[in-house]
Parts: structure tokens; sequence; C-alpha cells
């Protein structure tokens, strides 16, 4: 077995000491999944490491060795927020909702709750009072309640750079299969959890719908990223996630569209002209994939494919095909 990256296990070890009173070894080996290296050296190794860096002592009652934090240690006294800076955190939870019931989601909304705790009762109702006419709306999303374990097998693996191997249904064969997948990064797009990773089965990088993965164990195998991969660029031309063949298109919008697809950043490539009779034209480098094609057609007659011409042919063809369903 490949030695194992010890950061996500003490961040479980943390979690535990944390708790009123500390924790004996043995509440500390439990703490740690079962699937996780947790031998009591191993343990004791990373305790003696985490008390390099923070105030961890131990000390005996009945009879038990516990470790625990420094007095005033555990409850850090509260940061220089100002308060429309506590207010703004609080506020901004609702960006979270896709992520309700993970990890991730639950940390955040502690501190959140430990922000509004903070704050005085006109803070509060001065939230609230914002709320009724400033709010946040994510637009369509997934819930990751249910994959929760799956957020947490995965972020370990990234950690410990393992690969892992999973059953994932692949909707454009709509059929489940098992993959082995070297995993680069879980990464939030357009409402939805991918995984970023390379799949040994295509040799290739290849991106996974988080909600798909109808289960996946961490292997013994380790793995490297290659040299000079990037992830930004693996990702930056697809249009919100979807890759395929870089094209250069030239959009033509009329006026009344231009009027409020001007203020959008749709793609970080995208270049505009205004022209002066209010219309405008879009320049971009995007991948050629039927994402591109329905958000063309999102702007019905307001927008005019100019270039390429393949890219023109294939809207003329899906808004016919839209039109004999009609």
């Amino acid at each position: 077995m490949a030695r194992s990256d010890p950061i996500v296990r003490q961040w479980y070890l943390l979690r535990k000491i944390e708790s009123p009173g500390g924790a004996t070894l043995s509440e500390l080996i439990n703490a740690v999944p079962s699937d996780y290296p947790r031998h009591p050296r191993t343990i004791r190794r990373d305790l003696e490491s985490l008390e390099l860096f923070f105030p961890i002592y131990t000390e005996r009652i009945n009879g038990q060795t516990r470790w625990r934090f420094a007095d005033g240690y555990r409850n850090l006294p509260a940061l220089s927020f100002s308060p429309s800076e506590l207010m703004a955190m609080i506020f901004s939870r609702d960006l979270l909702k896709p992520l309700e019931g993970t990890e991730i989601q639950m940390s955040l909304e502690a501190a959140f709750n430990k922000a509004a705790a903070i704050l005085p009762p006109e803070g509060m109702a001065h939230v609230r009072k914002m709320q009724r006419y400033f709010s946040v709306s994510l637009g369509p999303h997934k819930n990751y309640r249910e994959h929760k374990k799956t957020i947490e097998i995965l972020s370990r693996a990234l950690a410990e750079k393992r690969s892992i191997q999973m059953r994932y249904y692949s909707a454009s064969s709509d059929a489940t299969g098992r993959r082995e997948v070297d995993p680069y990064r879980i990464w939030y797009a357009s409402g939805a959890l991918y995984l970023v990773g390379y799949c040994h089965k295509r040799r290739d990088v290849r991106l996974f719908a988080v909600d798909r993965i109808k289960s996946l164990t961490i292997t013994d195998h380790a793995w490297q990223m290659p040299l000079g991969f990037d992830l930004d660029s693996y990702v930056q031309e697809a249009l919100v996630v979807m890759r395929g063949n870089p094209i250069e298109v030239e959009l033509l919008f009329d006026r009344k569209t231009a009027a409020w697809a001007k203020d959008r950043l749709w793609h970080p490539s995208q270049k505009l002209k205004h022209l002066k009779d209010g219309r405008m034209q879009m320049k971009l480098r995007v991948s050629d994939t039927p994402e591109l094609i329905g958000w063309i057609l999102s702007f019905g007659a307001g927008v005019r494919v100019v270039d390429p011409k393949s890219l023109r042919k294939k809207i003329i063809e899906e808004a016919g095909k839209i039109l004999d369903m009609l």
C-alpha cells in the first residue's frame, strides 16, 4: 500500500479532540472511518504531528489518558468582523443549499450559526429585513444530501492521492459499468458536482457526475497528476460542463436581445462588439457540443449564427426537430 496522506485522518482527530473533555485513544481511533489506516501507532504518530501545531495536551482522568485542547483554545474569540461582514456571511448561507447534508455544508452552517450568535438582535432583524428585498436564487440545481458518503470518500481519495473503483451510470450509453479513476478534483458547475479524473478504461481525463456514482471504494493504487496537465485549462473551453472540439463562434444579437445579453459573462473567452444600430457581435471559443446548441436556441429569434456555417446548420436542424414536435 502506498503511504497515505494523513491530512484527512488528522482532520477527523481534530474534530474529536474539539469535543468537550477531549477524547481517549480508543475514541480517537473510532472517530476515523474503518476503511482508513487507524492502528494505535498510526494515531499516536498523527497526534504527535498535531501537537507541533496545536496546543494539545494529555491528562489522566479515571485511569484513562485523554487528549484535549488547552483551555480557551477550543472556543476561539470572535474574529474582528464588522457587523456588515457578519451579516453578509449569514445572508450568503443560501448559496450552500446544493451541498445540504454533506460534511462541507454542515461545518459551514455551524460557522454561520456562530456568526449569527455574535450579532445583536437588531443585526439579525436587519438580515431578515434584507432578505425581503434581496435574495439569492440558485436556479436549477441538484441536492447532494443522499450523496454525502460519496463526497466524503472522494475527498479522502483526493487527499490520499489514491485511485477509486466505482460503478458509474453513463447517461450517454444508458448503462452502468465499472471504472477505475484517478481523482483530480471535485468541480461545482451549473448547479451540480462533477469529478474530474483520469479514466483508466478510456485512457483519458473525463468528467463524471457525482450523483451518477452508484458505489465506490478507494484502492491501494497511488497516482500522480501528469506534468503539464492544467485542470483549469481542461474545463475552460466548455460552455458549461460538456467538453468537445473547440471552435471559433461568431454570433449576432438583435437590438432587443443585446440589451440584456451584453451585461453577462457567458464564457471567459467572449469578446463583444457593440454596433451603432444597437445590435451586438459576440465572438467566443467554446466546445462544439449539444450544450452550445441548446444555449444558442435559448435566445430564440434574437440571435443569428454568423460563423461557423456547420454550427448554423446544426441550429437549423435542431430548430426543425422542435417545430416537428409541436
